[in-house]
């Protein structure tokens, strides 16, 4: 009997052409892949410059809030366009072990338990050296220092020399660049201010959950209360969100995810307050106040205009930094202005499916703002859209570039790096390993396994076995598929049989094959199976 049902998923299985993966091997003629890391996604080293110490500032979870404090806050210098540590002692450094991965794999290798909190590209390390990739000869990173401007021509040195190195250790060969989150603003300021040398090294550029437009709701509460990068238990013993918050407002990096004040949202984000204000009669009254990102400025600047810091029993203002505003204007303008160049093929991957913050609320109707400088002392609240939880769909496909593709994929911001429909999509792209078992290049589509269930049970004397599997096709071809969205779902049968004898039992199963028609060049394929035995 159950060797009917996996008759039946085996034909299935066979129409879908589903093949067995083989065992990964190094494969020395794949192209070389670089990864890059967005925000607080390299770990980051403290040098003592006088006996020069290392000492792992970034991410550590003993001694966290304190080493950050004294190690990681900064000033802006406009002259140069660079943040400078307030400790004159130690100089920030990106560790270059196992050739720039150790940096953005686990970023504290020291943690046991509740590491993969501390994962960054590790499962994708994992899954493409599976594929055949080898560190150090066609699998690199580059980590960098977060708090710097996305543009700040350090980063844009190291990078050119990296992907030159990339270039030459792998024999002459062509990089396809992956990016995450801002990293894809630092690609692309590269891109634009050194196309030539994008041009010479580069042959694709993959951009994963790049917030092309800004994330709105998520920067504007930043500013106004911190952040935190970890979830759960462990932010007892992390970083706070105060310290968090002093270091966030001075790094050029942040003030390049404001949105962007000039791209044509489908609604425009907004910060909004609930205050009090008193009528010409002098009756009070409680309004809600609604600023556009432009405006948004003016109330960054009064809520933060108090704002200071104790760094070594010296008192330093930490307000909004209008100087880095202006530097962000001219970043704006250098991604703005940046295109492919010839030669060069450029992907995109976005998150969908999930709640993310757009417009932030603060104060309620019946708990109106008073005072400006105590909206750090409020939780925000948050008018939602699609996108990845932090980085809206809509700002990450308005990557103003011609893409070769650009596709939607559930997932959270941080764990779209360990997805598998992600990873299907790069190993197809990357052309890397042998075919992908759920991959059919003769009809161009990728087929993911959604769902399996299966249940026997015993009545009146006869053994009954059910199966449901589902399947998600997403073709590139979109246009016929699309077109099938009005057509009724297209239904199919199997039935397979088996004689009884002295060996064996006599059994029947039946099966019903249903192809659900979806848009975005999408089909829901659905098996359901039953068989009956009768003991011989």
């Amino acid at each position: 009997m159950a060797v009917l049902l996996e008759d039946i998923v085996q034909s299935v299985e066979m129409w879908l052409k589903l093949i067995k993966k083989p065992q990964p091997y190094v494969d020395p003629n794949l192209d070389p892949v670089l990864l890059v890391p967005g925000i607080a996604g390299s770990i980051l080293t403290a040098v003592d410059d006088k006996n020069g110490k290392e000492e792992r500032v970034w991410v550590r979870i003993l001694g966290a809030d304190y080493k950050f404090r004294t190690k990681l806050w900064s000033r802006f210098d406009p002259s140069t366009g660079r943040t400078v540590s307030l400790d004159e002692g130690s100089r920030i450094v990106v560790p270059e072990d196992r050739y720039g991965l150790y940096a953005i794999d686990v970023l504290d290798p020291d943690m046991i338990i509740g590491r993969d909190c501390v994962y960054y590209f590790h499962d994708m390390i994992e899954e493409m050296i599976k594929w055949g990739f080898q560190e150090g000869k066609t699998l690199f990173g580059f980590g960098y220092d977060f708090r710097q401007s996305n543009r700040l021509q350090d980063t844009m040195d190291r990078l050119a020399a990296k992907l030159e190195s990339v270039y030459n250790a792998s024999g002459g060969k062509k990089i396809s660049i992956i990016s995450h989150s801002m990293g894809g603003l630092l690609v692309k300021c590269f891109m634009g201010l050194h196309s030539d040398i994008f041009e010479k090294y580069v042959k694709n550029w993959i951009a994963i959950a790049a917030p092309f437009r800004g994330a709105p709701g998520y920067i504007a509460s930043t500013f106004l209360n911190g952040m935190s990068f970890v979830d759960g238990w462990e932010q007892n013993f992390f970083i706070s969100k105060w310290s968090m918050h002093q270091l966030l407002i001075e790094c050029p990096s942040v003030y390049e995810l404001m949105a962007c004040p000039h791209f044509q949202w489908e609604h425009v984000p907004l910060l909004e307050l609930w205050r009090e204000k008193q009528d010409c009669s002098g009756y009070s009254r409680t309004i809600l106040e609604s600023y556009g990102p432009g405006e948004s400025i003016e109330i960054f600047k009064q809520a933060l205009k108090g704002n200071w810091i104790d760094y070594n029993g010296e008192s330093i203002p930490m307000p909004f930094n209008l100087e880095i505003l202006e530097w962000t204007k001219k970043t704006r303008k250098v991604l703005a202005e940046a295109k492919v160049p010839h030669g060069v093929k450029f992907y995109n991957i976005y998150g969908i499916n999930l709640e993310t913050p757009h417009s932030v609320c603060y104060g309620s109707e019946e708990t109106p703002i008073t005072d400006l400088e105590e909206l750090r002392l409020y939780e925000p609240t948050y008018v939602c859209c699609d996108g990845d939880g932090t980085v809206p769909a809509e700002s990450a496909k308005a990557d103003g570039l011609h893409a070769e593709a650009r596709v939607g994929v559930p997932g959270e911001h941080r764990g779209i790096l360990c997805e598998p429909h992600v990873f299907r999509i790069l190993k197809h792209w990357l052309k890397a390993g042998v075919p992908d078992p759920f991959y059919n290049p003769v009809n161009d589509y990728v087929i993911l396994p959604t769902a399996f269930e299966m249940e026997s049970h015993k009545e009146k004397g006869l053994q009954v076995t059910s199966l449901k599997e589902e399947w998600e096709i997403v073709s590139e071809d979109q246009v016929d598929l699309d077109d099938m969205t009005s057509q009724k779902p297209f239904v199919s049968s199997i039935s397979v049989s088996q004689g009884g004898n002295k060996q064996s039992s006599r059994a029947e199963a039946h099966a019903t094959v249903i192809v659900h028609p979806q848009n975005e060049g999408k089909q829901h394929v659905e098996l359901n199976a039953i068989s009956v035995s009768v003991d011989a």
